[in-house]
């Protein structure tokens, strides 16, 4: 009997997928944390030269973006932006997405925008349903809300966001999961000093949106939470780097790309000094949707700005192996993250969802 190529790597894939199943984990905690609308040209490339030296975009001066932000190499250049990212991360870790060696990530929801891509990374489907980003409560159970129904994770499962529309999407009403976003970032029962403080600074900033704090409030709020709470499961939504570009402020998306960066690498260190977390946690980056390309369309996303599909992920933590930056890897979908944020755990989400996209994991894992 002859078999063909096509099925022994068939078989091959089944066998390894399999054998990371079997695989005990070494995660105990998973923190995954999106910059929303951030692209993937960034993250990759860093910044882009037609935009930095653009005038209509930047109030800063162009010398001054330049001694920053720009390198000829590309690969130095993103290193100026996301020193953690392409330091530890692309040491430790893994990053997908980078179209321009052949590493595909998207989105499979059909619309391309906030909302829908939130779901969809959550909920391991995309919803054609959910087409406005005030569609209200979230119909589909989220692998949060089923994480938090079992036994060992019960209460141990967290939300922290900018947007005040988390409280919608993880559907805190039928979930109870702990929700702290928008204006309920704010802790109205901490008077202490540094409370009331936090408070003030809030209630007498100018919002960009509505009434979603900056990101720095949320980093601050965060990083006080987890001295004294130490959840084993944390989603965190950073939302100034989608707010900046739709402003069209260039220079404005690069300085908060480059805070968001180093939100993550204060996150990093401060969990990993935590018992709890040190050599037991993976974190898990990406954006929600991606954004269009050129002189204009940058600054916008949906169907009608081509290329907003693309998104970019990037993993580190004891369960992934440190292979950086992928290049001509399977493709993978944004509703492949649900399953991965439970496997991570040992908690197969497809068993209560069968519809959900399959985990990650096996494709990060050491080979």
């Amino acid at each position: 009997m002859q078999i063909s190529l096509r099925t022994l790597a068939l078989l091959a894939g089944l066998l390894l997928a399999l054998a990371a199943t079997a695989a005990p984990r070494k995660t105990e905690n998973v923190v995954f944390i999106v910059s929303d609308g951030l692209r993937w040209q960034e993250v990759f490339s860093g910044a882009e030269g037609a935009l930095l030296s653009d005038a209509r975009y930047n109030w800063a001066p162009v010398a001054e973006l330049k001694q920053k932000y720009w390198h000829e190499d590309p690969k130095q250049r993103r290193k100026l932006l996301f020193p953690f990212l392409w330091g530890t991360v692309a040491r430790d870790g893994q990053l997908l997405g980078n179209q321009a060696l052949g590493s595909s990530a998207t989105v499979t929801n059909p619309y391309w925008f906030s909302y829908p891509g939130y779901n969809e990374m959550s909920s391991g489907v995309a919803d054609k349903r959910i087409d406005k980003n005030e569609f209200g409560p979230n119909p589909n159970t989220t692998v949060y809300e089923w994480l938090n129904t079992l036994p060992e994770l019960k209460g141990k499962v967290e939300i922290f966001g900018t947007w005040e529309t988390f409280a919608d999407i993880f559907n805190g009403k039928r979930s109870h999961l702990p929700i702290r976003a928008g204006a309920t970032l704010v802790d109205v029962n901490d008077k202490s000093p540094e409370g009331r403080l936090f408070a003030e600074l809030y209630q007498t900033s100018t919002p960009l949106e509505g009434v979603d704090p900056y990101d720095s409030f949320l980093h601050v709020a965060l990083r006080k939470h987890l001295r004294t709470h130490h959840p084993r499961v944390l989603f965190v939504g950073y939302g100034d780097t989608d707010t900046w570009a739709h402003t069209g402020r260039y220079d404005a998306l690069l300085q908060t790309a480059h805070s968001f960066d180093a939100f993550v690498a204060d996150l990093w260190k401060q969990m990993q000094a935590i018992p709890q977390y040190a050599g037991k946690t993976t974190f898990i980056l990406t954006c929600d949707h991606g954004r269009g390309s050129g002189p204009e369309l940058w600054k916008d996303h949906g169907t009608e700005q081509p290329g907003s599909d693309r998104i970019w992920v990037a993993v580190m933590g004891p369960d992934t192996a440190p292979l950086g930056e992928r290049s001509h890897s399977a493709p993978v979908t944004q509703a492949q993250l649900a399953a991965t944020v439970a496997d991570l755990l040992g908690q197969d989400f497809r068993k209560a969802k069968p519809e959900a996209a399959p985990s990650l994991l096996p494709a990060l894992a050491p080979q």
